[in-house]
C-alpha cells in the first residue's frame, strides 16, 4: 500500500519509471533511494511486460521507498502509454519526472532536481537532465557503444526528464502511437513548444550505462524508421531540426536499396550491362557504409565481421520500415498547435537557458 499523495510545494515530485523488469531496474530504484535532497512523493512503476511473470517488482524497489511505490499494470503497450499511465496515477503533484528503468542517479540527484524545479519559470514545462553515457577506456568503443553515447546529446530524452503535471495534461500527454521508445520524446517536446511552453536543461546528473546488445541490434533498430514517418505527417518535413534529431542516413539506404533491386531485375531481363553498373552503385555504397563503422571501432574479428554483414541488410531493413510507416500513418494529420494553457501560469517573456552548475 502507498502513502497518500500529500504534495504541497511546487517542487514536490513524483517519479515514472516505464519497465520490462530488466535487471537495471533494482540499481536505478536503489541509487534513487540513496541519493541525497527530498524524496518523490510517490514512485510509480508500469509493469509493462505483456503478460507480467516471476517475482513482483516490489521486489526489486528499496525498503525506503517501498510505502510511496505503486505498481500498475501497462498490458505491454509500450513506453508511451505506460508514461500516461504513471503520471496519471502519480497523483496530484506539481511535477512528474520520468525515468527509464536502467539509469542510474548520480548521487546528489535529489537535490539537483530540487534546484532545478525551483529554479523553474511560469511557462517551463520540462526540464532535462544531463545524461552520462560511460566509454571503454581501454578500447576504441563499438558501433553499438558509439550509438547509445549519442543519448548524451540527445535533446529532450525521456531516460531523465521532468515534466510539469498542468504541462502534461494541456496536451494530453505522450502520443500513443509511438510503440517503441523512439522519438515520443522529440514528439512530445515539440508540442509542448507549439502549445506556448518552454524547455530547459538541468543540472542533475544521470548515467545511462550501456545495454548489453546481440549482434544484429543496428538491424533491429532500423524500425524507428517508422516512427520517422509519423513525425513528418505530424510535425512536418523540418521536425528533426526543430527537435535538434539526428537525421539518419534514410536517403542513403533507399538509393542503395534501389540499386540492389534494380540491378537483380535487370539481371532477371538479360540486360546485364544496367545490372552490372547498378551492382557496382550498391557495391560502393555499401562498402563506404561499412567503412564509416569499422574505422572508428576497436577493430576486433567479431566487430569487424559484425560490421561487414549488418551494412549489407541495415538497407534494406530501413527501406521496408519506411515503407511500412507510410503504410501504417497514411491517414496520419498534421499536429494542429493548441492555444497556450489558460489555467497555467502567465508565461515569462524571456526564455531561459540551460542551467549550469
Amino acid at each position: 500500500m502507498t502513502e497518500p499523495c500529500t504534495a504541497t510545494r511546487d517542487t514536490d515530485y513524483a517519479v515514472v519509471v516505464p519497465t520490462l523488469g530488466r535487471p537495471g531496474l533494482r540499481v536505478c530504484l536503489h541509487a534513487l533511494a540513496e541519493t541525497t535532497g527530498p524524496r518523490p512523493v510517490r514512485v510509480v512503476l508500469v509493469d509493462d511486460r505483456p503478460e507480467p511473470a516471476g517475482p513482483s517488482l516490489t521486489a526489486d524497489v528499496p525498503l525506503s521507498l517501498r510505502p510511496r511505490t505503486l505498481v500498475v499494470p501497462g498490458g505491454g503497450r509500450g513506453p508511451a502509454a505506460a508514461r500516461n499511465l504513471g503520471w496519471r496515477a502519480a497523483g496530484d503533484v506539481p511535477w512528474v519526472v520520468f525515468l527509464d528503468d536502467d539509469v542510474v542517479p548520480g548521487a546528489t540527484w535529489g537535490d539537483d532536481l530540487t534546484l532545478d524545479l525551483a529554479a523553474a519559470t511560469g511557462r517551463t514545462a520540462g526540464i532535462t537532465a544531463r545524461i552520462e553515457v560511460p566509454r571503454p577506456t581501454d578500447r576504441r568503443p563499438t558501433d553499438w557503444e558509439r550509438s547509445t553515447a549519442g543519448l548524451a546529446t540527445t535533446r529532450w530524452i525521456t531516460a531523465d526528464m521532468a515534466y510539469r503535471r498542468v504541462a502534461l495534461a494541456a496536451v494530453g500527454g505522450f502520443d500513443e502511437r509511438f510503440r517503441r521508445g523512439f522519438r515520443e520524446d522529440a514528439d512530445l517536446a515539440l508540442r509542448m513548444v507549439d502549445a506556448g511552453w518552454t524547455l530547459t536543461g538541468g543540472r542533475r546528473t544521470t548515467t545511462r550505462p550501456v545495454r548489453p546488445a546481440g549482434r544484429w541490434i543496428s538491424v533491429r533498430l532500423q524500425a524507428g524508421n517508422a516512427d520517422d514517418v509519423l513525425m513528418t505527417r505530424l510535425h512536418g518535413r523540418r521536425w528533426w531540426r526543430r527537435a535538434e534529431a539526428h537525421r539518419g542516413r534514410l536517403p542513403a539506404h533507399l538509393a542503395m536499396t534501389a540499386a540492389a533491386v534494380t540491378a537483380l531485375g535487370c539481371v532477371l531481363l538479360g540486360r546485364h550491362r544496367p545490372a552490372g553498373a547498378c551492382a557496382a552503385a550498391w557495391l560502393a555504397g555499401t562498402t563506404e557504409f561499412a567503412l564509416a563503422r569499422i574505422l572508428p571501432g576497436p577493430h576486433t574479428r567479431d566487430e569487424v565481421l559484425t560490421m561487414a554483414v549488418t551494412s549489407v541488410l541495415v538497407p534494406p531493413a530501413a527501406t521496408w520500415h519506411w515503407l511500412r510507416g507510410r503504410l501504417a500513418h497514411r491517414r496520419a494529420r498534421a499536429y494542429t498547435p493548441l492555444e497556450p494553457f489558460e489555467s497555467a501560469p502567465r508565461p515569462s517573456p524571456v526564455v531561459r537557458e540551460p542551467l549550469r552548475s
